[in-house]
């Protein structure tokens, strides 16, 4: 490696590194909000290079309409109570990434700002390897994705953009319908390492099992978009509030006025099966940085394509 690490000195924890080292049963994730890496010349002369890849900037079109929003415990038994109730809301027409954020797009993003690396492109001066080109982005904050949307002149989506652009409109538990997730269909569950070799120290450091982000065209959701169950989490733009389903309107619900924690969905490569299903909630502080979460953008849909349906929804 000839890109250099630098560990912020500091706190959180009490550790003399802060570097939180985060175990999920026996899987390996980890945290690196106080971690950098710094470019090199020709580390930065390569990735300027590197983004002449091809990119998967592709978006699908959410048309206007209804959601069923949440779960339901007699359709759903693995349904948590933050999915509850089941409500029906209204959302106007949007767009969404076809795929999840990827290493290259974020890259342009990353040297456009002139940002440090991220902290797995430890390879050739500050750069990923190239197996990674059509891997998703990981290791960013909420502000980082974000800020990243806003650069591409998008936004991150809502909680229930996301909801139902991975499950459509009839209340289905994943992408492709209520089949049960397995690994033909999605990137989760790879959290059981076992043995000596996963209990060493460095194994934290290692790459996670990631994969393409335009893998299982058998799983895609109604509207054509890749992967909203598993490979990597994805920050959404509203803060989390475990609660808010009980009184949130029935019309284009953006999420809490404030809150402590940012939500994100979709499970990832380290999340057992209830985790990957589209109605699955959770939350998690906005400078989280994590092997397992990404994000992927959203905009409002434009011209014909964003008018509104008459629906007996406030």
């Amino acid at each position: 490696m000839s890109s250099r690490i630098v560990y912020m000195m500091g706190n959180k924890m009490g550790m003399t590194l802060a570097m939180v080292l985060s175990i999920a049963g026996a899987a390996w994730a980890l945290d690196v909000a106080d971690m950098t890496i710094e470019w090199t010349p020709e580390g930065k002369k390569l990735a300027a290079e590197r983004i002449k890849l091809p990119a998967h900037d592709e978006m699908v079109l959410v048309p206007a309409g209804p959601l069923l929003m949440g779960s339901d415990k007699k359709v759903d038994p693995k349904a948590y109570l933050a999915e509850l109730p089941q409500h029906a809301v209204y959302l106007d027409a949007f767009e969404i990434d076809k795929h999840e954020v990827t290493t290259v797009q974020y890259l342009k993003f990353v040297l456009a700002k002139n940002l440090a690396p991220l902290i797995d492109w430890r390879y050739d001066g500050g750069n990923f390897q190239d197996t990674m080109v059509n891997h998703p982005v990981m290791h960013v904050s909420w502000q980082d994705a974000a800020d990243y949307c806003a650069w591409a002149g998008k936004r991150l989506p809502t909680e229930a953009e996301w909801e139902k652009a991975a499950r459509g409109e009839d209340g289905r538990i994943y992408p492709w319908g209520n089949q049960p997730a397995g690994l033909s269909r999605a990137n989760f569950g790879r959290g059981g390492l076992s043995g000596p070799v996963r209990d060493r120290p460095e194994r934290l450091m290692l790459y996670p099992p990631i994969i393409s982000v335009d893998k299982y065209e058998n799983a895609v959701s109604p509207y054509g978009a890749f992967q909203m169950a598993g490979n990597v989490a994805e920050w959404v733009a509203d803060w989390y509030d475990k609660d808010y389903y009980k009184t949130a309107p029935d019309r284009n619900p953006k999420g809490p006025d404030k809150g402590t924690q940012r939500a994100f969905r979709g499970g990832g490569w380290i999340d057992s099966t209830p985790s990957v299903r589209v109605a699955q909630r959770n939350g998690t502080e906005p400078n989280t940085k994590m092997n397992w979460l990404g994000f992927r953008c959203a905009r409002d849909a434009k011209g014909d394509e964003a008018k509104p349906l008459q629906t007996g929804l406030r």
